[in-house]
């Protein structure tokens, strides 16, 4: 009896990445597991090249630079029945017709948490210790600080408010437990009894930021989190306190943050901005009580290949009648990245 054919899958992604996301160990496995070309990457869906490929999709691999899976692009693809997404959030990527069809979406967004949480510990870290400060009175002086300005400087005890529950949130939680952290937690979907698990306090927002000193964003970027810290909420975090977004600049209200690090009041260290990146003459970009990255947090270079390996071991599962482990489902959307 011959072997089954084994299912065609596709590409979709800017090919700029697929050598990151699937060195040749990965890239192997996929071809085992599928009737894969690893030549044709997709960008335009109406390119006539992809047509047969996309027609006998049952499975399309995507990535950064794919084009938003609409009714028009599901028509040419009429026997897909699962997206293994090599990246983050599929907000952007999915739209209704993909659930009305009954096709069900994996997601690398787990595996991109852990650098998000990494970063985000590491920085911290570094502002308990007052690092950025620190260097910059180095840089003008060429002294070492004297023990009174450093009086307020170190990590034990250190209040950290975690906002947001997310992956990445919870990635953080399980990587501040080793640290001498009183840590604080505000969800609107954690019970105590779970933030307590986590290792958190559970507080209300406005309690959360009166009593951090340092705060951090983890909560998605949905219409119920826009401009989540505004003027009124931004004014709650204590002299000096510390502001990290590696979520999305939407959250934060610009205006306002801006005002308040200009007045030297606050520092923030933020990877995402809004607008992103900010303009060439905003003053974030020179502020000393500003630490700006573009947009870094979030898988780079090796780190792909953990993205990379999960959507492998999907598409294994999957060939071998074994349930998704990283499936996103519609009614997560509401509240998710």
């Amino acid at each position: 009896m011959p072997s089954p054919q084994p299912p065609r899958a596709v590409f979709a992604m800017d090919p700029v990445h697929l050598p990151l996301l699937f060195p040749p160990p990965l890239m192997a496995r996929l071809t085992r597991a599928a009737d894969l070309d690893p030549a044709l990457v997709v960008r335009d869906f109406a390119d006539p090249d992809a047509a047969d490929a996309l027609a006998r999709a049952e499975f399309l691999i995507t990535g950064w630079g794919c084009p938003r899976l609409d009714a028009g692009v599901l028509d040419t693809a009429p026997r897909l029945r699962t997206v293994l997404h090599a990246a983050g959030s599929v907000r952007s990527l999915v739209g209704e017709a993909l659930w009305e069809r009954g096709i069900t979406v994996s997601s690398a967004v787990t595996g991109n948490a852990l650098p998000v949480a990494e970063y985000t510990l590491a920085m911290i870290l570094l502002a308990g210790k007052d690092t950025f400060a620190h260097r910059e009175r180095f840089r003008a002086t060429h002294t070492y600080p004297t023990p009174t300005e450093t009086a307020h400087t170190g990590n034990v005890g250190r209040r950290i408010g975690v906002i947001g529950a997310s992956r990445v949130g919870r990635r953080l939680l399980e990587l501040l437990r080793p640290f001498d952290f009183s840590v604080l937690l505000h969800d609107p979907y954690v019970s105590t009894a779970e933030a307590a698990a986590l290792g958190a306090e559970l507080l209300p927002l406005e309690d959360l930021l009166r009593h951090s000193d340092i705060v951090s964003l983890h909560a998605p970027d949905i219409p119920e989190t826009y401009r989540m810290l505004d003027a009124g909420r931004l004014a709650l975090i204590r002299d000096g306190g510390v502001l990290i977004n590696t979520s999305r600049g939407a959250l934060v209200d610009p205006d306002a943050l801006t005002d308040e690090l200009v007045s030297g009041r606050l520092h923030a260290i933020l990877d995402v901005t809004e607008p992103e990146p900010l303009p060439a003459g905003s003053p974030l970009y020179r502020l000393p009580n500003v630490f700006l990255t573009p947009h870094i947090a979030g898988s780079l270079g090796n780190e792909l290949e953990r993205l990379g390996r999960i959507v492998v071991e999907e598409l294994e599962r999957l060939v071998t009648g074994v349930p998704l482990t990283h499936e996103v489902r519609h009614s997560d959307l509401a509240r998710v990245a």
